[in-house]
This record gives C-alpha cells, structure tokens and sequence, in this order.
C-alpha cells in the first residue's frame, strides 16, 4: 500500500490518496478543498481512484468533494450521523475562511463499523470512532490508521462543539491505543506518528 499525503485548503487539511501499487486503484481520503490539485497529484501517479472517503463532515475535510465525483465518477462514502455537518458545510465555510463554496453533493453510500473499503489487493476497515464529530470515523490496514480529527501528534481531537463528546472521543483514542505497537497513524492535519 502506497500513501501520499496532499495538504489543502486555508486549514492546512491532511488528504490523503492511497493505493494498491500492483493496480493503481486507489482511494481519496478527506479531500478538504482544492480539488484541481488533487486531480493533478492523481495523475501524477497515474492512479485509478475508486471511492471519496470521509473520517467526518467537518467542511475543510470535504470542501473537494463535489468538484472530485463530478470530474471523476466514483462513489463518496461518510458515516450516516456526520450527515447533518454536511448539510450545512457551505454556511460554515463561509463563516470560518469568508469564501463562497459550492454545496457538498450528497454520499452515495454511509459506512459504519466493519465496512472493508477494497481497492486493487488492498483494503481499509472501517472504525467508528465519534468524539470530535458523531460520525467521525478511521481507517485501518495493519500498519496504517488514517484518524481524521481524532488525535494528533500534539494531542487529541478538539471537543469544544456542541455535537462533540469529550467522553467519546477518550473511548475512541483507548480503543486506537489497542492497535498493534508501531501503527502509523495519518491525521487530519500535522505529521503522522506511531503508536
């Protein structure tokens, strides 16, 4: 499995595109603006992206989403109870960078626990992992956790929103502590670390 990180939009957004290095099939993780150039990093690659995923609806984690299936074609996954983020992920853009956006085109698909996202040989399992967000959720393949705004190498996810659980959230991290020592963990924003 091959990762390449891509940082986006005014908040510095970790996405990530990850691939089965024998097909190319690969999948999107949390493009949060600047859709053009990720397209760019794609073909950089030569890579064949099959799934938009989400760890949460927070906007600068999926303010590229819309320009990505529309000049890609391929299905947008997020977890059901991040729904609502969606929905109103343009006003809140607004309100945090001042720019106009353009409506997030609603998932094709909700994962929840236990989902396998597969590209090529490759595959990522599905943790729910709420806290930050209701809905926020991880990615897994042994050696690899792709956290969203869960933890941070400085520390954990911010908990200072009226939909998010300081409770929840240290029952995700505990349960992320479980993995295998020497996980490398990718998240929202900043530099991976190891468990």
């Amino acid at each position: 499995m091959k990762v390449e990180k891509v940082v986006v939009g005014q908040l510095s957004t970790n996405c990530y595109l990850v691939w089965d290095e024998e097909s190319l099939e690969a999948i999107i993780i949390d493009p949060g603006d600047d859709g053009d150039y990720i397209i760019r990093r794609i073909g950089d690659f030569n890579l064949s992206p099959c799934f938009i995923l989400a760890t949460h609806g927070h906007f600068d984690h999926i303010l590229g989403v819309t320009e990505l299936k529309l000049a890609l074609n391929i299905p947008f996954l997020i977890h059901k109870n991040d729904l609502f983020l969606l929905k109103r992920a343009e006003k809140t853009a607004k309100f945090f960078t001042g720019g106009e956006e353009e409506p997030i085109l609603p998932p094709d698909k909700f994962i929840e626990k236990g989902d396998k996202i597969i590209f090529g040989k490759e595959s990522l399992r599905v943790i729910e992992t709420p806290g930050h967000t209701p809905g926020s959720v991880s990615f897994y393949s042994p050696g690899f956790l792709f956290s969203g705004d869960l933890i941070f190498a400085e520390g954990e996810g911010r908990t200072d929103f009226a939909y998010s659980s300081k409770e929840e959230l240290q029952k995700s991290i505990k349960k992320i502590l479980k993995l295998p020592a020497n996980t490398l963990i990718y998240p929202g924003h900043g530099k991976e670390f190891k468990i």
